[in-house]
């Protein structure tokens, strides 16, 4: 029984057309191989069949240090380069850029483990990008501090003295128990 299984495997690849245990890719839904499959030639504008994604991800930095108001500060990944960063910022952002300086930051390995085993965090690259003439950046305030109305401050006050003095008599001790602690009760 086992070899009449073998021999059915056989023909059945056979009859496709490749050979025994051929691990040849095809294209989804025709059977024929996949390298036969050919996109056409990028020509301007021509609808595209593909849209491209960069495998990158960048993140925008407030900086450390005080800097012109022309230059923006970027992590981005070790394999991204200067001219990646420029096309990604005006091909898909339309941000003119003047000049990409990047440098290198080593990660601290101060950290150690459960074993007393340094710990190394891995290195990033740091992007200094100078926008265009006439372009400026400045850091958006993300959590601003908000303004309360004047007749409210007093009431937020008030609960908070309120919540306080009901502490405050939560902790004094019930003189009915006879210095018995609260723990040990029902």
């Amino acid at each position: 029984m086992l070899f009449a299984g073998l021999f059915m495997n056989h023909s059945l690849a056979l009859s496709k057309g490749r050979p025994w245990g051929s691990t040849a890719h095809t294209a989804p839904g025709t059977g024929e191989p996949a390298a036969h499959i050919r996109y056409p030639l990028y020509q301007l504008g021509n609808p595209q069949l593909r849209v491209f994604r960069t495998n990158f991800f960048i993140r925008l930095v407030r900086p450390g240090t005080a800097q012109p108001e022309d230059t923006v500060q970027f992590r981005i990944p070790m394999e991204m380069t200067r001219v990646d960063l420029r096309n990604y910022l005006e091909r898909i952002y339309n941000v003119p850029v003047a000049a990409v300086r990047t440098r290198i930051q080593h990660g601290s390995n101060r950290k150690r483990d459960h074993r007393n085993i340094r710990v190394k965090k891995p290195d990033y690259k740091v992007a200094y990008v100078q926008l265009a003439h006439g372009q400026t950046f400045t850091f958006p305030d993300l959590f601003p501090e908000k303004k309360s109305p004047e007749g409210s401050s007093g009431d937020h006050d008030d609960i908070r003295d309120q919540l306080l003095e009901d502490q405050r008599q939560r902790q004094i001790p019930d003189p009915r128990r006879g210095g018995v602690p609260n723990w040990f009760g029902l």
